[in-house]
């Protein structure tokens, strides 16, 4: 089992260092969910993460639909392991009061079938909400007990502190931001999020840690992922022969300490940056793929190269999720 030692901001939230997403359980669309791996899969997936020390899971109540996150309910419920659950609120442009969020997290509620929700997350900042508006509802949430912390997702450095503000003056801290976060996806150490974080002691939570499966090195021209994925930036030509340095330089590192992947390199080196990542797992063999980046840990020598290595990705990236 793996030592719980990451705490979710400042709360009493305390989880391993690595999480799981779970945007593929119930996607049909992006990620092909019946095609290739089902709900049996996604089964094998939630217990063996948890039977490697893993326990936060991240949702929202637009993956699959709503599906995810009856899956992770049902799941969280069948073990006596304490289970983290993050969901999120997607501010559609016909959410326009806070009664939206009320009830959006009354349907959470519902769908994961718990009394209250351990990290709930305002999914993007994009919306004719305003930061106030947003803040406020989720700190009435909070005091009616059905949320426990409160999260953000894709906030810049800005947002961050105006909500950070807007919490305070309600007595209440924020507990996270969830941006994209990976060695080809480096901007929120330039754009000021990550030290914005830092200073106001934020987690950092790394969604699409692996680059949606480029850092794994499974895929080439002739290798592409199903469903949607495979039509992104990432997966064209000139993309792929970019990245094949950095692969090499990760499977290198990895032959060091005990062939490790270089998905579990990855992993690792955002570890080490002290942000939670969440790759997803859509069956038991990615899971525990997942796990083995924990138990370890990179040198200075090693994580020097791989920030020199994948410098020129400290750019701001239009994909969120």
């Amino acid at each position: 089992m793996v030592e719980v030692v990451k705490q979710i901001g400042q709360t009493d939230l305390h989880v391993a260092p690595l999480g799981i997403g779970t945007w593929q359980w119930g996607d049909t669309q992006f990620w092909g969910y019946g095609k290739g791996y089902d709900v049996d899969d996604v089964i094998t997936a939630f217990w063996s993460s948890i039977n490697a020390g893993i326990t936060f899971f991240d949702t929202a109540e637009v993956y699959g639909s709503g599906r995810s996150e009856r899956f992770l309910g049902k799941l969280a419920c069948s073990t006596e392991t304490k289970v983290v659950v993050a969901t999120k609120f997607a501010p559609l442009p016909w959410r326009l009061s806070a009664q939206d969020i009320h009830r959006a997290i009354d349907a959470s509620l519902q769908r994961l079938g718990v009394q209250q929700i351990d990290l709930y997350q305002i999914h993007w900042p994009f919306t004719l909400m305003n930061i106030p508006t947003l803040m406020n509802a989720l700190a009435d949430a909070a005091a009616a007990g059905k949320i426990h912390a409160i999260g953000v997702s894709n906030f810049n450095a800005a947002q961050l502190k105006q909500a950070h503000e807007v919490l305070n003056r309600c007595g209440v801290t924020l507990a996270s931001n969830q941006v994209q976060y990976s060695l080809l996806a480096r901007a929120p150490e330039v754009n000021g999020v990550r030290d914005t974080c830092r200073e106001l002691g934020i987690t950092l939570i790394a969604y699409s840690p692996l680059a949606m499966g480029l850092l794994t090195g499974k895929y080439k021209m002739n290798v592409m992922p199903s469903g949607a994925r495979r039509y992104t930036p990432r997966f064209q030509t000139k993309h792929l022969e970019v990245v094949e340095p950095v692969l090499n330089l990760l499977r290198d590192i990895g032959s060091g300490h005990g062939n490790k992947t270089p998905a579990q390199v990855a992993l690792n080196w955002l570890i080490q940056q002290d942000v939670l990542p969440i790759p997803g797992a859509k069956n038991a063999r990615q899971a525990q793929q997942n796990a083995g980046a924990l138990g370890w840990t990179l040198t200075e020598a090693e994580i020097q190269t791989l920030d020199e290595t994948t410098a020129p990705w400290q750019r701001p990236s239009s994909v969120s999720r």
